[in-house]
């Protein structure tokens, strides 16, 4: 089966938007540009493909089926980008046994671009991932943990710039409050900001100050809380911000078929998604560009 059919039948659900609020009117312009954006979150160090016993998980997951979907993607489309939204340790004896060293190697063989940090991903402690840091041949975002005075200090970044054909994309992330999650000697000293507040001066910077194309945020605050609304999601942070194109979630691991659309602060659309826990499923989002604006974008959850 050819690669192209073979994604597409793999396709869950696909959702178009006009993001951004403009319209499609040029789309069929030769200057048209395609950038794929391929996401993960909350894998929880599970290497393996689940076993054909496992019921509704049966015969799913696994690195290196993983590996085989991401380079058929950047075959088909080379200005792709592979991102994890956090709690990428913590789940199998892998991480009991190395540490998170295995979960690092083989993000870094499949040529990860970005990742944030998640809560999990303090289950060794701070010096447990700072002992890990060397093994990560890929960048870590995070606005609004502050490690000034820990040891991942200079490690992780507020936001990174990449440019694939020309449209500059910003990445930045965001991490769920750790108070009450996890032990205050599993993080010690760093400390936790507010998300939207980062999340408005993060996206201002990178819209207006760094002209970037594309804004997309790597969160792992969780996709929605109906029950509590105090706490802070990612629908949410959709809703109070104005300069986000894309929020890829994690924490509640929540399985989006598709991405939602939400209303931002000024009427427009902001994609949210969110492709539940394990690995069982490889987020993909299209955007296309014409003369450097946004026109379109669709995405799908494909099958692992």
């Amino acid at each position: 089966m050819k690669r192209r059919q073979f994604i597409q039948k793999s396709t869950a659900a696909t959702v178009l938007a006009g993001v951004g609020g403009l319209g499609l009117q040029s789309f069929g312009s030769s200057k048209t540009k395609k950038i794929t954006i391929l996401h993960t979150n909350d894998v929880h160090s599970h290497i393996d493909p689940f076993g054909p016993d496992d019921g509704r998980n049966a015969n799913k997951g696994g690195v290196a089926r993983r590996a085989t979907l991401v380079d058929a993607i950047r075959k088909e489309n080379p200005n792709t980008l592979l991102l994890d939204a956090g709690d990428i340790f913590q789940g199998t004896p892998y991480f009991n046994y190395y540490g998170g060293e295995l979960e690092f190697k083989l993000m870094s063989m499949l040529k990860y671009d970005v990742a944030t940090i998640g809560n999990h991903d303090f289950d060794n402690g701070i010096d447990g991932l700072y002992a890990q840091i060397p093994h990560a041949k890929f960048d870590f975002v995070s606005a609004n943990y502050d490690f000034s005075n820990t040891v991942m200090d200079t490690h992780v970044k507020p936001y990174k710039i990449i440019v694939k054909d020309g449209i500059k994309i910003g990445i930045f992330g965001l991490g769920i409050k750790l108070d009450g999650l996890v032990d205050k000697n599993m993080y010690k000293e760093t400390v936790y900001l507010d998300p939207i507040e980062k999340a408005q001066d993060m996206s201002r910077l990178l819209k207006e100050e760094q002209k970037c194309d594309l804004v997309i945020c790597l969160s792992h605050i969780g996709y929605d809380y109906k029950k509590d609304s105090d706490k802070v999601s990612d629908l949410k942070l959709a809703r109070a911000t104005k300069d986000i194109d894309l929020i890829i979630g994690g924490h509640t691991h929540t399985f989006l078929p598709k991405p939602t659309i939400e209303k931002n602060s000024v009427g427009k659309n902001v994609l949210v998604n969110q492709v539940g826990c394990y690995g069982l499923y490889l987020g993909k989002v299209d955007f296309y560009f014409n003369s450097g604006k946004n026109i379109k974008a669709d995405g799908a959850a494909i099958v692992v």
